[in-house]
Parts: C-alpha cells; structure tokens; sequence
C-alpha cells in the first residue's frame, strides 16, 4: 500500500501537480478527550492509539468513557485521526463507519472540507511524501509527536475530483489484493495512466521475493530439525548402554545466591538469567554482586548452568571460562561427578528427548518452572566414555556444516532485504 501510494503520488509531484496545505482542505484538526478508560458500558466508545491496528479498528474490544460533552468529541465518517505522540506518531485511520464513540487526547482529528475526497486525502497519508514531511516535523524532539499546527502545514498535490477518485479507488483495491483479493487493477487515468504498469510490476516483484523468503525459512526449518533428529538419533539408547538420572552423577543441584547486581566492582561477577544470550555470555557486561561467601556459589570450568523458570525455562548453558563469578538466584547449578563427559551431556541437554523430559516437568504450573529435584530426576542414556566422545565429535562437525549454511542464509536474507527497497526506489523514480 505504501510503495503504490508512493508511486502516484512521486508522479504527481513529479509532473508538477500544484499543491495545497492541510489547513486549506481541512477543519482546524482536533484534540481528542482525556479521560480514563472503562471496560463497562458507561458511555461512548472511547477510541485511544492503541486500538488502531494495521489501519482498523476492532469496535468490539474498544472500551468506554464518561464524557459530558460528547457530541464535541464524537466521530463521523470520513473522520481521520492521526497519532501525535509515540512510536506510532503520524499513523492514521480513515473512519468509515461507526457506534457512539469518541477519541482520546493523544490522537488528532482532522475533517476534510467538501471539495475534498476523504479516501484521496487518506491516501496520501500512506505516500513516503507524506511520511518525509512527519519525519522532519518529528526531529529534535526526545519524544516523537506532531502536533495540530505541524499537521496543517503539510503540503500534497490536489487534482481533481474525478482523479481523487480514481486514485482512492485504485490504492483501495491494491489493499485488498494484499489481503487476498483476486480483483484486477483498475486503469487509472491521465496522467497517471502508466503507473498501473510500474504498481503492477511492484507487485509482481515483491511475490516472487516474499516466495523466495517463503523457501529460505522453510529451508531453515529443515536444516533445523535435521540437525534435532540427528542429534535424538544420536542419543537413542542401545543394548550395550544403560540410563541413570542426573542425580546419579551429579552433585546435588545447586541454586544460586539472591543479591541485587551493581555495576560497581565490589565483588564477583554475578551472572543471571538475563546475561545468557544464544548459548553465549559476554563476561564484560555482566555486573557484580556483594556475596560475603562467594564459594558457595562461585563458577568452575564445566559447571552446567540452567534457567530454572520464565520463559526459557530449562535451557542450559556450559561454563568453558569465566572470570571470578558467582550465580543468581534463577539459575540451577549442575556438577558432573564420574562417568559422563560434561561435554555429551550438554549436548544431551539439546535433545527433544531432553526436552520432552523439562515438558513433563513443567506442566501444571501457572509460572513454568523446573527445580532442583526434577532436574536431579531426568533421565540420561549414558555410553562408555569413549562413545561419549565420539557422539560429541559427530554432533560438532554436523553443528559446523549447519552453521554455514545458516551463515549462508543469513547472506542470502540480507540480499534480499535490500532487494525491495532497490525495486521501489526505481519505481519511485519512474525507472521500472
């Protein structure tokens, strides 16, 4: 919708479509009503930024205010609101149809005079013309905003009425055809006969890229449950292995030391669920702690570090090296004793067989969570040592291979992403 308003109105500015500002084509724009939100039926819809998604609105889950004066703040069709504070500053929503409703303080309401398209006006709205002049309105401010004066300083090409039609008409249909519809596009008229060629031709392009999108993620998928069935394969029981339970070879779990971090070094470093990022902790940004007996909790080589509630509930994490670093509270501390390599059992601890266990263990619980005793009680197929070692050699070399294919795709989706953008920027030129 964006790249075909664009392409229309780029080609009215280009050909030296005369120009107008809000103010000439509008009402003064409106503040909206402060008040507080209800879920009870105590007056009039009360529409706030937040229930304007994806350029809709879904009356059904808008609340209701308390408004005295509601016919001053009641809207119409042809209404157009904007957002003027926030991450959403400058978006808009065309209304169309309506309840009792009126709109809150941190949108503006603006109504097009009569001699002016509401859907043409709304269009515009949608163009990178229209969006370049909010973003200079937007500049400097710490909070980004725009207010009514901005607003009607805005300045867009005016055709005529037959061609505000037209173009309305004709962006309508290209947002349906986005949401599925197979209606053709309509001709559209001098002068911008041509530009149903290059929308078109927009549309085709952005299809074939979205498909090879579409075959790059599924791609990805295969390559990551390959490597998820290769690596439960590789653990699959055998007769000449036998199963024990974490608490069979392993200190007693461990949970971590509660204490509020600090970025002052006064103690060890004090590593919480939060500093474990992709199976990675960058030791530089972890903060400190004051534990008067660190020993307790202090971090070796090879401990086995796991989430033990939240959202990544069970996930794992091996120390290799670390600074002087103690654990929080959050975190399960594991110890292998005898017998297992900790290196095959961190791989283990990637397995859906694994993580059918930590399921198991987790359901029931309003808050996911997993402790010391189910995680001591989970079980583990264990090989001699030297068949430990020679599982993990076999999942390091396949992990290898899928990262570079991952890397791969990672190159191919940055090639892509600066496709469009490419496509349209020629478009917008008139050079498609």
């Amino acid at each position: 919708m964006r790249a075909a308003s664009t392409v229309l109105f780029g080609a009215l500015q280009r050909i030296g479509t005369p120009k107008k500002t809000l103010a000439e084509l509008t009402e003064t724009p409106q503040y909206g009503f402060t008040a507080s939100s209800s879920i009870e039926p105590i007056g009039p819809k009360f529409v706030r930024i937040t229930d304007i998604q994806d350029g809709a609105i879904n009356w059904n889950s808008v609340p209701y205010c308390e408004c005295q004066d509601s016919d001053n703040y009641l809207l119409k069709p042809n209404d157009i609101l904007f957002a003027r504070t926030g991450a959403t500053t400058g978006k808009t929503y065309l209304v169309k149809e309506t309840p009792f409703a009126i709109f809150a303080s941190y949108l503006i309401r603006i109504r097009p005079k009569l001699d002016i398209n509401p859907a043409y006006l709304y269009s515009f709205f949608q163009s990178d013309l229209y969006w370049s002049q909010i973003a200079v309105e937007k500049e400097g401010s710490a909070q980004p905003n725009v207010n009514g004066k901005k607003l009607s300083s805005i300045d867009l090409p005016i055709v005529d009425s037959t061609l505000q039609l037209a173009i309305a008409t004709f962006l309508q249909v290209v947002r349906n055809r986005q949401d599925g519809s197979k209606e053709p596009l309509p001709e559209l008229p001098h002068p911008l006969s041509e530009q149903r060629r290059i929308v078109a031709r927009i549309e085709e392009l952005a299809a074939k890229i979205e498909e090879a999108r579409g075959l790059r993620k599924k791609a990805g998928e295969e390559v990551a449950a390959f490597l998820s069935s290769s690596s439960d394969a590789a653990f699959k029981m055998r007769s000449s292995w036998r199963e024990a339970c974490i608490g069979d070879f392993c200190e007693t779990p461990q949970y971590g030391y509660t204490e509020s971090s600090t970025k002052e070094q006064i103690g060890p470093k004090f590593l919480r669920i939060t500093d474990i990022q992709n199976g990675q902790v960058d030791w530089e940004k972890v903060p400190f702690c004051n534990c008067p007996y660190p020993e307790k909790y202090l971090l070796e080589e090879n401990d086995l570090i796991f989430a033990r509630t939240g959202g990544t509930t069970g996930k794992s994490f091996l120390i290799r090296k670390c600074p002087n670093a103690v654990f929080a509270s959050y975190l399960i501390r594991l110890r292998v004793k005898h017998s297992v390599s900790v290196e095959y059992l961190y791989r283990f601890f990637q397995t859906p067989s694994y993580w059918g266990q930590i399921t198991d263990e987790k359901k029931g619980t309003g808050q996911p969570n997993v402790n010391g005793k189910k995680l001591a009680n989970i079980r583990v197929p264990i090989p001699p040592l030297t068949e430990q070692r020679r599982i993990v050699a076999y999942l390091d070399a396949l992990q290898e291979k899928v990262d570079v294919l991952r890397h791969l795709q990672a190159e191919t989706g940055a090639e892509m992403d600066a496709l469009m953008p490419a496509v349209l920027d020629r478009a917008f030129k008139g050079e498609l």
